[in-house]
């Protein structure tokens, strides 16, 4: 993969304050009373944002085209249209209580390179292609990521297609409801490399004041179901000692994951992000709790011994509380090391236009992290404020989000090529 060193001396920047209406326009498919957005994916919602993305692309002449799984393909010609495209991807949609920032600022600041360059009239080699991943989030339809996992071979079609929402509605119907079922088979198109930018959701880069993070890899993810088993007692009569509480056999397993994690910190992290508590009655011992695990690290031997300390936590606690502690494992992912020649190209674009950077490892999950298994691919981060995201508080500012896109926009110059 060879980078063109003349793209970057360029002094082409971004048209900002389009770039800035694009991402509070959008934000109005879904918007909160709060600020935020609700779009999930395949609702009305998204449909809305997908229509102003086609029409976008319709109105500069770029060629559109959609996949089986939804994902929307934004081609703009290279003067060498038999090189593989560059991508440029992310989504669209958002988690319940989500911000304008997170994916969309991708998407946008992708659309905004295209018309960048058309406004420069600057040709590119290779053609440029913007892609909107389907289901990142996972928050409709589990797990994430569907889209781009089923195009990089790691998820079947089948079963992504089946996957259904909480009101029994599959993936499949969902996609036909808003007509963005495509004919073309997700997979078969071929990309040279692929960029995304994105807010951090974390505080390194604010409290650093690093302008862009270059990011080489992502953590590998571990996520388990779990439900601790007790017995269900009268509150007044029973004694404490014959008691088999489960949410203090829970409470004490909680603490175990916490031990666990700070073990492998700062690199490591463990979370319990729900837990339901059985019968849920005021004057009875709780009989179970049902709740959620995940460990995360970029080592994937560490996140394996993470993995076996807490089933070892759980058979102990079985022990010494008679509750029954069992751990489900429903998905995993391996750390994922991001192409080092791309992310060479993300650093010498930000140095190039003068901004700060540092390298980074994404603690988060993003359709890079699949599409790199297929693709060579890195990301660029932008800074958010208080490292706040999947909330509807989310924030980035116009500044922030112009610099990524810059870099973005320099990044796929130099991959495609000047013509």
């Amino acid at each position: 993969m060879l980078a063109d060193p003349a793209a970057r001396t360029e002094k082409l920047i971004v048209n900002s304050e389009r770039l800035w209406a694009s991402i509070m326009e959008t934000a109005q498919f879904g918007g909160t009373l709060k600020g935020g957005v609700k779009r999930l994916t395949l609702s009305e919602e998204d449909k809305q944002a997908r229509d102003w993305l086609v029409a976008a692309a319709n109105s500069s002449g770029y060629a559109t085209g959609i996949d089986d799984l939804g994902n929307i393909y934004i081609e703009r010609k290279g003067t060498e249209p038999g090189r593989l495209p560059v991508a440029i991807g992310s989504h669209l949609d958002t988690q319940p209580t989500g911000g304008k920032f997170d994916g969309i600022l991708g998407v946008l600041a992708g659309l905004e390179v295209l018309r960048t360059l058309d406004d420069a009239g600057i040709q590119t080699k290779a053609p440029l292609c913007l892609i909107d991943w389907t289901n990142e989030e996972g928050a409709r339809f589990a797990p994430g990521e569907l889209g781009s996992e089923v195009y990089a071979g790691e998820v079947e079609r089948s079963f992504a297609l089946s996957r259904m929402d909480a009101d029994g509605i599959s993936v499949a119907d969902a996609l036909e409801a808003i007509g963005y079922r495509g004919k073309e088979r997700c997979g078969e198109r071929r990309f040279s490399a692929m960029l995304e930018l994105h807010i951090e959701q974390g505080p390194v880069l604010e409290q650093e004041k690093v302008a862009i993070g270059v990011v080489t890899a992502a953590k590998g993810q571990i996520w388990f179901n779990g439900v601790i088993g007790g017995r269900e007692s009268h509150a007044g009569t029973t004694p404490m000692p014959l008691r088999k509480d489960a949410l203090s056999a829970f409470a004490e397993f909680a603490l175990a994951i916490e031990r666990i994690a700070n073990a492998e910190a700062p690199a490591g992290v463990g979370t319990i992000g729900v837990a339901v508590i059985g019968p849920g009655s005021r004057n009875t011992v709780p009989g179970s709790v049902r709740f959620s695990l995940e460990f995360r690290h970029p080592d994937k031997k560490r996140l394996e011994a993470m993995r076996v300390r807490a089933l070892d936590a759980a058979a102990l606690i079985s022990r010494t509380r008679g509750c029954d502690v069992l751990l489900e494992p429903i998905w995993a992912k391996d750390p994922v090391q991001f192409s080092p020649q791309v992310a060479d190209v993300i650093r010498e674009s930000a140095i190039a236009l003068g901004l700060s950077n540092r390298l980074m490892v994404s603690g988060a999950g993003h359709d890079a992290c699949a599409v790199a298994l297929k693709v060579p691919t890195a990301m660029i981060f932008v800074p958010c404020k208080d490292g706040i995201s999947h909330n509807e508080a989310e924030s980035a500012t116009p500044e922030d989000c112009a610099a990524g896109a810059n870099v973005l926009l320099h990044s796929a110059l130099a991959l495609a090529g000047r013509a």
